[in-house]
């Protein structure tokens, strides 16, 4: 469906819809018909045959609008077009609204700022112990390991970072950033990010994931990656075969709406599913492309049809030139409504703001707290009803603590 309003008062219609939202489809191959099964299945044939210009978006994005046109001439200068051929047939052609085509297809409005816009919203740079690598939180770090994607989302966070259209010159270097992991035996959990770690060949990244599991107190690695639903052809059997090795191995993706999930994505999250990958995907919650529940509700079931857990819908960042794309935070609550107790709490998401200027994500959520004293909590459910439970008085910390180190000693 391509104009996505939804007649909340008529339940069967709201349901029709989601049900529509849900069903699995092939991305299909549109103008590129005539490529061959063997090209067309190639993640570096889809590489090297993206869209990056003006002309080449025209060619399959007919009736670009006049902020689409000059947004697309100006993209380069900023965080550089790019899409899949793959992924650029989910795009509506003749849907100036599309949720797709907002995703990925530049606008003029990227070149305007609001007061609140900034170029490092969520303060890594100055989290940053040595070149691409952030140390924000105790226990975990981020590991940069590219500036380049498969395709450029519009309301990308690192746009600063990302492509390089804006020369920031990302030089990172894996022995330095491996060097001060290995220094820093607090840190436990690895984040390969980026730009997206999954465009390093296998050999590569085989590489780096052998020199972390090396190091003894690594416990923990992730990959983040929206490669799966880019370029679904990447996710190859080797691949897979290569990162079962490395257990435990988790990855996150993302994916903003229903339609990204195709089959060809459902089978390339299939098959790291298989090789015994947790999947966990982080959503941004985006004007025009999931902000009703509907849309969401059809995205977040979908997940779970792919194997894939909600995890994070993020309130998206003050990102220069994302103002068009955000919500409200009213929104976004509005939304969680409309999840929490209406569908099972397995495809619930955390809804996060990454507190601006780098003070991590704080989880956002309605109000179900009434109110709190030493005697009860008072509570409302999803329903609107209301609840009390009783409190507690809490044991002081020392007698709690000689109860656990009792019973490890097997004296309780």
């Amino acid at each position: 469906m391509a104009n996505e309003t939804y007649p909340h008062q008529d339940p069967a219609q709201v349901s029709e819809v989601i049900s529509s939202l849900k069903r699995f489809t092939s991305g299909g191959r549109g103008p590129w018909h005539a490529v061959s099964d063997s090209d067309w299945k190639d993640w570096r044939w889809q590489l090297k045959n993206r869209i990056n210009n003006l002309d080449q978006l025209e060619s399959v994005v007919p009736d670009l609008s006049d902020e689409e046109i000059q947004g697309a001439e100006l993209a380069n200068t900023k965080l550089s077009l790019g899409i899949t051929p793959y992924f650029s047939n989910l795009i509506h052609r003749e849907d100036p609204i599309c949720p797709i085509r907002r995703q990925v297809v530049p606008r003029v409005e990227e070149t305007i700022s609001s007061t609140w816009d900034m170029s490092d919203p969520c303060g890594e740079d100055e989290h940053s112990p040595v070149p691409g690598l952030v140390h924000r939180y105790p226990d975990r770090v981020l590991f940069l390991v590219t500036d380049r994607c498969a395709a450029y989302c519009r309301y990308c966070t690192r746009s600063r970072l990302v492509s390089n259209a804006s020369g920031y010159g990302f030089q990172p270097d894996y022995q330095e950033q491996l060097d001060y992991i290995r220094k820093h035996p607090e840190v436990r959990d690895v984040l390969f990010s980026g730009g997206d770690p999954l465009l390093l060949s296998d050999s590569k990244l085989e590489g780096l994931l052998k020199a972390l599991r090396d190091i003894p107190h690594v416990e923990f690695i992730r990959i983040g990656s929206r490669i799966p639903i880019f370029l679904p052809q990447r996710i190859t059997s080797d691949l897979c075969e290569m990162l079962k090795q490395f257990h435990p191995l988790f990855m996150s993706v993302h994916a903003n709406h229903p339609r990204e999930l195709t089959t060809e994505v459902k089978e390339a999250l299939g098959r790291l599913a298989d090789a015994g990958i947790p999947l966990g995907n982080q959503s941004v919650l985006l004007r025009g492309v999931n902000d009703s529940v509907p849309v969401m509700k059809a995205l977040i079931h979908k997940l779970l049809m792919c194997r894939v857990r909600p995890y994070y819908l993020y309130q998206c960042d003050l990102i220069s030139g994302s103002a068009h794309l955000r919500t409200s935070v009213r929104k976004g609550l509005e939304i969680m409504r409309g999840l929490r107790g209406h569908t099972t709490g397995y495809a619930v998401p955390q809804y996060v703001i990454d507190a601006p200027g780098g003070g991590g994500k704080v989880p956002i959520n309605p109000e179900y707290i009434l109110s709190h004293n030493n005697e009860r909590v008072v509570i409302r459910n999803f329903e609107g009803r209301v609840f009390e439970y009783p409190e507690v008085a809490d044991e002081p910390e020392d007698a709690s603590s000689m109860k656990v180190c009792s019973s490890v000693h097997g004296e309780a």
